[in-house]
């Protein structure tokens, strides 16, 4: 393993503990503080629901390549193995809304974890998942349970007053900045996306006549600064490279604008799963046709050696 490799790991090792702990921290304050209307079940079996499929999964997986599961050797290797589950579970139970349900959650985190193992694409010898988890997870939710919602953006600061309304999204823009620059690296994306969205919302407003402060009403809210700062920036689902997040981030608007167009609801959701499948379908295309052109190459000597022969 190189240097670099070394780093990368480090770098997303680091990301996602400090991802988990922002995340805890944020549910424990919505359920005493912020005014979360789902209950404390909900999270609490999202919560077990992601442990227990992320572990059989990795079970099956380890029993398939004959080799020891990764979160086998302490306390500490079973935590970091669990902080994807763990993310992916408060997020879902976070953002969707089943009244007083619980399955529906379950449901949703379980999706969402089974994609990663389910749902890759072939990169060099091994393989990745293409979908972010949690979105992926909610937007199979949403699909097939109509009367399942969102979770309403005010339930993030429903108790709090008017300097409360301003200090929680300055401290979640603020951490996630320092998260995105110095772990995830995806600040292009962050910056794309959120200028893609002004100029959908600017684009509606020229072509449509819809009111240009409306199209931007949804970027004032918690939720789509939780979305633009948590969700749409997965490092392990979205472009290293600069110009390809930019590439990515305007993407997911244009989508969302095309969904808002078409009276599509919960457009953020359903924009970022249709440009990971896009990406998704590039990638397996890419992986196809390298391995085709090794195959090629792999033959073209023998092809050489026969036509010698036969000359001789």
């Amino acid at each position: 393993m190189t240097t670099q490799d070394n780093w990368s790991k480090a770098s997303r090792l680091g990301g996602l503990r400090r991802f988990a702990v922002a995340i805890t921290i944020l549910n424990i304050l919505g359920h005493t503080v912020l005014g979360f209307e789902q209950s404390l079940a909900q999270p609490l079996a999202a919560l077990a629901a992601a442990y227990g499929v992320e572990i059989l999964l990795e079970l099956v997986d380890a029993r398939a390549g004959r080799r020891t599961p990764n979160f086998i050797g302490g306390v500490g290797k079973l935590v970091d193995f669990l902080l994807s589950a763990h993310i992916t579970g408060l997020a879902v139970s976070m953002l969707v809304y089943s009244n007083e349900r619980i399955w529906p959650i379950v449901f949703g985190t379980t999706v969402a974890l089974a994609s990663k193992s389910v749902l890759r694409v072939p990169t060099g010898g091994s393989s990745r998942h293409f979908f972010n988890p949690s979105n992926f997870g909610i937007t199979m939710t949403l699909l097939l349970f109509p009367w399942v919602g969102i979770a309403p953006p005010y339930h993030f600061t429903e108790y709090l007053g008017r300097v409360g309304d301003l200090v929680l999204p300055a401290v979640i823009i603020i951490s996630g900045t320092f998260l995105n620059a110095r772990f995830t690296r995806k600040l292009p994306l962050i910056a794309a996306w959120v200028a893609g969205f002004t100029a959908q919302a600017l684009i509606r407003s020229m072509v449509f006549d819809t009111p240009f402060v409306a199209g931007l009403v949804p970027i004032t809210s918690v939720a789509f600064i939780l979305y633009t700062f948590y969700m749409v920036t997965d490092p392990a689902t979205t472009p290293a490279e600069p110009r390809s997040q930019v590439l990515f981030g305007l993407s997911v608007a244009a989508t969302y604008g095309l969904l808002l167009f078409t009276h599509v609801v919960f457009g953020l959701f359903f924009a970022l799963t249709i440009v990971c499948a896009v990406r998704g379908a590039g990638l397996y295309a890419k992986a196809y046709l390298a391995q085709k052109e090794r195959a090629q190459l792999s033959t073209r000597p023998a092809t050489r050696g026969a036509a010698v022969a036969k000359e001789f």
